[in-house]
């Protein structure tokens, strides 16, 4: 081997190169064996921008679009395109910002702040302008500047968001992106070019536009808009209710804790959850023929302190609440499902004994005494200790489990005995206007927290294992989230600045060696946003309790 050349492993073959070889090169050479579009790489188990180049002997695994990284890449691509075109078509309509709100299935939804209205039209031509980028294959250009050059690039672009966010950085350098002239920030890496940016739409929706984008599981086609009309008006709520306290951003909120206003807030967005939760009491309590209330939300949204919160709610009311686990009616653990690679499938409905669940639940709205059953987690067995119930005039049963919204569960109760809660953690906070914090990501880090307090488990572990329970989720709750009488919002607009704190030692645990450090070195930056707040103002009521200890409930 010369000096002119480096022997790199690919998929288990190791080959010389040309030394200093771009890594866009050599995913041409291997794409072939790929079903979706390379889009990164790990060069020595850090990730990479194709546009990096190998200058010394490496083993690269390319990542495809089918992976959360490319993913996450490609939409911000995407994004970065949509808002070039739509800065360089509304240039004369007084545009004012572009904001990147939330996700709405496979839809990212956008406002666009301007003096005139938006039309079909204008989004017509603003989606061939995105055509017209793509079809050019752009390259994105990355060059690095000083924080302080950077923050002069903002307020120039009348960016103030970025502006205020990057006053609280405490890294000298940041990273802009350049697509045809067009510079912004982004939190994450990347494509090479607009030309692999191959599926989008753009249409009008509401009072902004949905950018549709292809899903992870399916990356190669472009699937249908599904609107989520209960969904997407939670998520409005709380970003009106954001921006009237004008937080909306982790700048704005870095702004309060310098200013040392976050107690003030803090029992305010504790206020404003306490009475969302005695609305809904409200609801079951005028809905009169309501005997079972079924909660259910993805994972470390909160669900077991809103459970008791809502209890207290109903007690005020007149009514007289019993909690029931859905879990207490796993099957024998000998019966449970298996995945596809032979481990036990707790969150397959076929993991619950669903024919013992029915009979109960009937025998009780009939008027019989029944004997309820707790699953013994150490054993794998059900038992029966005296719990017995008969629901009386006033009775009602709260009942949380992931399945709580599939009719599958509760085949034989009525649907008008039932009241239906979906619970999650929507978070209403932008890092900035085109940087959305993904409710996936608030979430991790509330179980991470949570699982290192309770169960000793590493940041390794919960990241390794969170794949698995985003797959359970989008099988098992979100295909059932609209069919429900409410949402509830469990996320609070300080949370972050406070689970920082726990999280980051957690976090920097994760060794360099292993597959998952590239997502808690993500997850680092990404809480270097936030200022730390010291926990000791939350109530001991708080969801938030749940995750960082001193609840006042058995959580």
């Amino acid at each position: 081997m010369s000096e002119e050349t480096i022997r790199i492993e690919i998929n288990g073959v190791i080959k010389e190169y040309p030394k200093g070889i771009r890594l866009a090169k050599l995913s041409e050479e291997y794409q072939k064996d790929y079903t979706s579009d390379i889009i990164l790489a790990f060069v020595n188990n850090r990730l990479r921008e194709l546009f990096k180049t190998v200058d010394k002997d490496a083993k690269v695994r390319f990542v495809t679009t089918a992976e959360d990284a490319g993913h996450k890449t490609y939409n911000r691509g995407m994004t970065l395109v949509m808002l070039k075109a739509i800065y360089t078509v509304l240039r004369s309509y007084h545009l004012q910002k572009v904001i990147v709100q939330y996700t709405i299935g496979n839809g990212l939804f956008c406002e666009i702040v301007m003096e005139e209205p938006l039309t079909e039209e204008l989004c017509n031509k603003i989606k061939n302008r995105m055509q017209f980028i793509i079809d050019r294959n752009l390259p994105f250009m990355k060059k690095t500047v000083s924080t302080d050059d950077a923050i002069d690039l903002f307020h120039y672009y009348h960016m103030y968001d970025k502006e205020k966010l990057f006053r609280y950085r405490r890294v000298s350098k940041a990273n802009i992106y350049n697509l045809g002239g067009f510079e912004d920030y982004y939190y994450g890496f990347m494509p090479p070019n607009t030309g692999m940016l191959k599926l989008f739409d753009l249409f009008k929706y509401k009072d902004g536009v949905i950018l549709l984008l292809p899903e992870k599981h399916n990356p190669n086609i472009l699937e249908p808009f599904q609107p989520r009309e209960k969904l997407f008006t939670t998520l409005k709520e709380a970003n009106q209710w954001a921006r009237t306290m004008g937080i909306n951003t982790v700048g704005a909120l870095n702004d309060v804790v310098v200013k040392g206003e976050i107690n003030d807030l803090i029992l305010v967005q504790e206020a404003l959850q306490e009475m969302k939760i005695g609305e809904i009491a409200q609801m079951i309590k005028d809905a009169r023929d309501k005997k079972f209330v079924m909660i259910a939300g993805p994972s470390s949204s909160g669900k077991t302190t809103f459970s008791h919160r809502l209890s207290i709610q109903l007690r005020t009311h007149g009514l007289n609440p019993h909690p029931i686990a859905v879990d207490d009616y796993f099957v024998e653990r000998q019966n449970t499902p298996l995945d596809k690679d032979g481990n036990p499938n707790y969150e397959s409905l076929q993991a619950i004994d669903v024919e013992s669940f029915n009979k109960d639940m009937t025998d009780l709205l009939g008027g019989k005494t029944v004997e309820l059953p707790s699953f013994n987690f150490k054993t794998g067995h059900r038992e029966y200790k005296g719990n017995f119930k008969k629901l009386g005039p006033n009775d009602i049963l709260v009942i949380e489990g992931i399945h709580g919204l599939n009719e599958k569960l509760s085949y034989s109760l009525p649907r008008e005995s039932k009241f239906k809660i979906y619970i999650s953690a929507l978070t209403s906070l932008n890092i900035d206007e085109h940087n959305r914090i993904p409710t996936t990501d608030a979430r991790l880090i509330r179980r991470m927290v949570r699982d290192a307090r309770t169960r000793g488990a590493s940041g390794r572990k919960t990241i390794s294992m969170w794949p698995s329970v985003r797959k359970g989720e989008e099988e098992n709750i979100f295909p059932f989230q609209e069919d429900v009488d409410i949402m509830f919002n469990s996320a609070l607009i300080y949370e972050l600045a406070v689970l920082k704190l726990y999280a980051e030692p957690i976090l920097y645990s994760v060794e360099r060696d292993c597959e998952e450090y590239v997502e808690a070195k993500r997850l680092l930056k990404f809480l270097d946003y936030f200022l730390g707040v010291n926990s000791e103002v939350v109530p001991q009521n708080s969801i938030l309790k749940e995750f960082i200890g001193g609840s006042c409930f058995k959580v």
